[in-house]
């Protein structure tokens, strides 16, 4: 059983599709559970392999992350990496520069709320480097 079979076993929605590899290191997927045509938000369930990250980048509205399963890191730009895990919440204010991943040895898979703006959704921004990556100490 190849690594997306098995993290989907464990996922309370379909997987979805790949990720944009232009704002992803690693493989990582995507499901929309609610489009900006739908609501004033977007809300995805996004699953990432150990390892897996997403660019740097920034909310014009903010988002909300909840941890489903897994274990993974989120880091604020000049801050230490943070540990996440399943049942945390974390709430990210409008414009802060940030990413969020899978850790070195566990999947992640979060749901992914994001609030819609007249200036957008999201801004992607440079990719996150595998010295920051691997910066988190316990």
């Amino acid at each position: 059983m190849n690594t997306a079979d098995k993290i989907e076993q464990n996922s309370i929605f379909p997987q979805g599709n790949a990720a944009n590899p232009d704002y992803f290191t690693g493989n990582a997927w995507v499901k929309l559970l609610v489009n900006e045509n739908e609501f004033n938000s977007i809300i995805a369930n996004v699953t990432f392999e150990a390892g897996a990250r997403n660019n740097w980048h920034t909310h014009p509205g903010g988002q909300i992350l909840i941890v489903t399963d897994g274990i993974g890191y989120y880091q604020e730009k000049g801050k230490p990496i943070q540990l996440i895990q399943r049942g945390d919440v974390i709430k990210i204010p409008a414009d802060v520069k940030h990413w969020h991943g899978a850790s070195v040895d566990s999947t992640l898979t979060h749901i992914a709320i994001t609030a819609i703006t007249p200036k957008g959704s999201i801004d992607w921004l440079e990719r996150v480097t595998d010295a920051e990556f691997n910066s988190y100490n316990e």
